[in-house]
């Protein structure tokens, strides 16, 4: 089966609608992802159908969950989820945080490749990085336990924003650790074509 098909039946599975265009990004994205990641180590994941279900799919899965505006990807690696989203949805702005300078440097090649232009990316530590214009949203992919990914990053959140982190599903010791104030806003739970295990996302806001 090839990896075109595979990606195009876990779209259709996740009731998304993607253009064929799009589609042809993601996958010249992959082959981009392969090429350097001979040299970089940029994922651990180096077969291309693995790639398409654990990367690819599980990025567009959460697309139906976030809402349009300003986006901060925390720890985007090699530009996940962030550049899938923001291939999928030209509108919205997306800045792509990560303190890995190859990783930085392949996402920023990347876009320039794939004519992405609602990208930035920067290339910082989140603790000590400053932003004059804050974000509506700050997502991440298996960034850091909740308590930790609220602390660093909540000088860029705007006031009711929300935070939305993607991993297996959180323990109640890892819920009850939140910072006074933040509060689960929801958790839904995700199934994702080809990905084994709980895939969920934890959303949170400040009250």
């Amino acid at each position: 089966m090839s990896p075109e098909y595979i990606l195009a039946g876990g779209i259709q599975k996740l009731g998304l609608v993607v253009e064929a265009e799009q589609q042809q990004k993601m996958m010249k994205y992959l082959g981009l992802l392969q090429k350097w990641n001979r040299v970089y180590n940029l994922t651990a994941i180096d077969k291309t159908e693995l790639m398409v279900s654990h990367h690819l799919l599980d990025s567009l899965a959460v697309l139906p969950h976030l809402m349009a505006g300003r986006w901060l990807d925390v720890g985007s690696g090699a530009g996940l989820p962030g550049l899938v989203l923001a291939l999928m949805r030209p509108d919205w702005e997306f800045e792509l945080l990560d303190s890995n300078s190859k990783k930085c440097s392949f996402v920023q090649q990347a876009a320039i490749e794939l004519n992405i232009k609602n990208i930035q990316v920067t290339c910082a530590r989140v603790q000590d990085w400053k932003k004059a214009k804050k974000f509506d949203g700050i997502i991440s992919r298996a960034f850091a336990e909740l308590e930790k990914f609220v602390v660093l990053t909540h000088h860029l959140l705007m006031p009711g924003g929300i935070w939305v982190a993607m991993k297996g599903m959180p323990s109640n010791q890892e819920l009850q650790q939140l910072p006074a104030g933040i509060v689960l806003k929801r958790i839904i739970s995700l199934q994702v074509p080809g990905v084994d295990g709980e895939r969920c996302l934890a959303i949170l806001e400040e009250i």
